[in-house]
């Protein structure tokens, strides 16, 4: 069964296609559920036994391949195409042989064929000719109710650099029972699964007007698509995006399905990161991110098998990063709709989407992360410390701030999330906390000390980002089925035992 069947089409349109070097050329797009199709306009026998000359020495120009048999060998080696000119044939050189000729080589060449070509054109003018009833080439005839090929009269073929030919209507023979049509056919299918799309040029932060190129998985590109307006552009974007994050949530209800329940995808997708140390042509690096259990994975390609997932460039603790959405006034470049990562370790990441819908998904889907993640652990302790002894600060959902000594386990203080009125830091390895005690209302300083002062911090702002997502019913609404199946997991996790 044909695979586009299948794709309900969700949109259609006309554009102008950039490929290579070549000039733009129209062409259609079909956007379906999980596919784009890139279709151009050709003309097709539709009755009748197609007339495959092709060319030849009568005709002055070369053999060309116009025709070839679908699954069959010449198709299933993908070095074959419709347009190649014919050279050699087993080794035999066939440039100036007529067409009758090149026939009985290709005949008499054994089961084993060698063939050397040279693609021609995109568009050769015998394989992308123009229907014009008013063409002296037409049949007399027209009762017959069949038409023949017109040629391109201004199309010259550059077979040979000292040797530039037309194509003239006479040397098109016409044969009775044919009838050519002219149709859309496709000339490119991107899968959307796990494809990205951008509006600028690659690595850079300059923008194209209204075009954008897709590119699949395995590396096809749809070539720049030239959109007629801004807003047709956006339209594209906004329903190609659409499709892409459609097949991203299904994708992840499948995998999730061999995954343990702390251990579930929450999100993932491609962004561009912004490279530090870049060089001036290139600024930013495709990159695919992913918000799995505790961590979030940077990736070069979508994870396929339980072994990528190992193989991720980064790993993060989702409880010890800090997510910013990046206001116009804070974006580094020409780049619209940016986010920032800083690590545990302090290094700031700096990532680009291409619309302000991916920026939103992007958001939710770091709070969602983070919040199912505090359910789940409900707790973290860090080592550090007090006047040169070694103690222990525990960030605990249910009971909040608790320090004790990391020798007695004995507890010297603890104050409620909501007791806790400000802090400041050295940027280095210094917190200074400001609790407010519930008898005397007075507020109380407690430094501390600690060799990992960013995954403290961006811990502390996870757990009460969390207790904050507490407060809002709607929010938790959204998380009912996942904080139900994190629950029993929470249940059973382990936490430090105090003494007094």
């Amino acid at each position: 069964m044909d695979f586009r069947t299948s794709c309900e089409e969700t949109k259609t349109g006309i554009c102008l296609l950039q490929d290579g070097n070549q000039e733009p050329f129209k062409v259609r797009l079909h956007l379906a559920k999980d596919i784009l199709m890139i279709q151009e306009q050709d003309v097709i026998c539709v009755s009748g036994e197609p007339f495959y000359s092709g060319g030849g020495a009568e005709h002055n120009i070369p053999v060309v391949i116009s025709k070839i048999s679908k699954e069959q060998r010449a198709e299933l080696s993908g070095l074959l195409f419709i347009g190649d000119a014919i050279l050699q044939i087993n080794g035999i050189n066939v440039r100036k042989c007529r067409h009758e000729e090149v026939v009985q080589v290709l005949r008499n060449a054994g089961e084993e064929v060698t063939l050397t070509v040279s693609f021609l054109k995109r568009a050769p003018a015998f394989l992308k000719l123009l229907l014009n009833e008013d063409c002296a080439c037409a049949p007399s005839d027209q009762s017959s109710g069949t038409s023949s090929p017109l040629c391109d009269s201004g199309l010259h073929l550059n077979y040979h650099p000292t040797n530039t030919d037309t194509l003239s209507c006479s040397s098109w023979p016409t044969s009775p029972g044919l009838r050519w049509e002219k149709r859309w056919c496709d000339l490119r299918l991107i899968p959307l699964l796990h494809s990205r799309f951008s509006q600028y040029l690659p690595g850079s932060d300059l923008c194209r007007q209204n075009a954008f190129q897709v590119i699949a998985v395995d590396g096809v590109c749809s070539g720049i698509i030239q959109c007629l307006s801004a807003e047709d552009c956006i339209d594209w974007l906004q329903a190609i995006a659409t499709n892409i994050s459609n097949l991203t949530k299904h994708n992840i209800k499948k995998i999730n399905r061999n995954f343990p329940v702390n251990q579930q995808i929450v999100y993932m997708g491609w962004t561009e990161e912004r490279e530090q140390d870049s060089l001036q042509d290139r600024k930013y690096t495709p990159k695919f991110l992913a918000l799995r259990g505790s961590s979030l994975y940077k990736f070069l390609a979508p994870p396929v098998t339980t072994w990528d997932w190992t193989r991720a460039e980064k790993t993060f603790s989702v409880y010890e990063i800090m997510f910013k959405i990046f206001k116009d006034s804070d974006l580094l470049d020409r780049r619209k709709h940016c986010f920032g990562v800083q690590s545990e370790t302090g290094e700031d990441l700096y990532f680009s989407v291409e619309l302000e819908c991916d920026l939103a998904q992007w958001e939710k889907a770091f709070q969602t992360a983070t919040f199912l993640e505090v359910e789940r652990i409900q707790c973290k302790t860090y080592a550090c410390v007090l006047e040169s002894h070694l103690m222990g600060l525990t960030i605990d959902f249910s009971m909040g701030f608790v320090c004790f000594d990391a020798a007695t386990k004995a507890v010297l203080w603890r104050y409620k999330f909501s007791q806790l009125k400000g802090s400041s830091d050295d940027g280095k390895s210094k917190i200074k906390f400001l609790f407010q005690n519930p008898d005397t209302k007075q507020i109380e300083a407690k430094e501390l000390e600690f060799s990992n002062l960013f995954a403290v911090l961006h811990c502390i702002h996870s757990f009460f980002a969390a207790k904050v997502a507490c407060l809002d019913p709607l929010y938790l609404g959204n998380q009912a089925s996942a904080s139900a199946s994190t629950s029993a997991s929470s249940a059973a996790t382990g936490k430090v035992k105090y003494t007094t």
